[in-house]
């Protein structure tokens, strides 16, 4: 990995990078993508379009142009192949409500001095917030899942399981991507009541609803059933504290028969907690909207399943995004 080289001009590229995030989040609010399409359209057309101030929605094309997202001829705007195929609804690859999230938390990020200074949170865990907001976590997190799922679902084995527990799977991405590469397992999504209609519209979409269902409850306060011989824990550990982690795999590990196998699936620190970039920089996402979430090590994690009777733990070498791995161990 190349060095960062640090000087005045650096620095400040690194400081006014936000300028341009910014400009990203106003245009997928706005819709900008969508409503431009594959026409070409001028700035008083598409102010007209999405409701917007054609002088300052200049100012906004012309910028996302200077990005390369937009191409500007004359007076017209074309959305770019990227844009269309990452930032249009009309898209079957949208990211825009991971962006969207993003942009619900940037007014914490701007006051992380302050969390540093407390040791507190800045902001209400999503899974409190409004249905808006709610909507941009929980379909965020498809966002993600679905353009990773496919790529390290056929490289887990679970041939000879018949039942996956997809413990807090929200919107159920995994648990669908599980059962449409392994054609005689069956999977049920854990997750809070609201996460409900999400999920059941995802698993739809997928046409796997007669081998996929949905368990309202709260992990950390609820009972889960058993009978599973597999679970899949996918990004939900970094929001507690390590009792509240080793409470969540006791409880996915309680859920598994003895012999089934527990996969933990996290964005990996180091041993020294220093590194790589995305989870030492995701621990802070957590200092601002936990009480005492945080990024951990394969180290960390490997212990805490040790903790709870799960043996034979071993990382998976998996292709993962932003440092992302898969840890793996089978319940005693």
């Amino acid at each position: 990995m190349k060095t960062r080289e640090w000087n005045a001009g650096t620095l400040m590229e690194l400081s006014g990078s936000y300028w341009e995030t910014c400009a990203l989040h106003a245009a997928v609010k706005l819709d900008v993508f969508t409503a431009i399409g594959k026409n070409s359209l001028t700035a008083g057309d598409l102010a007209q379009k999405i409701r917007a101030d054609k002088r300052a929605l200049g100012m906004l094309l012309n910028a996302l142009s200077a990005m390369k997202l937009l191409a500007k001829a004359g007076k017209t705007y074309t959305a770019g192949k990227e844009a269309l195929e990452f930032l249009s609804r009309d898209s079957d690859r949208y990211i825009g409500f991971m962006i969207q999230h993003h942009r619900d938390l940037m007014p914490a990020w701007a006051r992380l001095d302050e969390a540093v200074a407390k040791g507190a949170p800045l902001r209400e865990r999503a899974s409190f917030e409004d249905a808006e907001r709610r909507e941009h976590f929980l379909m965020g997190m498809f966002n993600i899942a679905i353009n990773l799922a496919p790529k390290i679902v056929p490289d887990i084995d679970l041939s000879g399981r018949k039942r996956l527990l997809d413990f807090g799977g929200g919107p159920g991405t995994y648990a669908i991507q599980f059962c449409l590469h392994n054609p005689g397992l069956k999977a049920s999504i854990y997750d809070l009541p609201t996460s409900r209609p999400f999920a059941e519209k995802t698993v739809a979409r997928f046409g796997v609803s007669d081998r996929v269902d949905f368990i309202g409850g709260n992990y950390l306060e609820d009972s889960v059933p058993d009978g599973f011989d597999a679970a899949w824990l996918s990004q939900i550990l970094h929001s507690e504290n390590p009792d509240g982690c080793r409470k969540i795999i006791r409880k996915a590990a309680g859920a598994v028969e003895s012999g089934g196998t527990v996969m933990i699936h996290e964005f990996i620190l180091d041993d020294a907690m220093d590194g790589p970039l995305h989870p030492a920089l995701f621990s802070l996402n957590m200092l601002l909207g936990t009480d005492a979430g945080q990024a951990y090590s394969g180290e960390q994690i490997a212990g805490m399943m040790e903790s709870e009777g799960i043996r034979d733990i071993r990382r998976l070498e998996l292709p993962g995004a932003h440092n992302s791995g898969v840890i793996q161990g089978t319940v005693s």
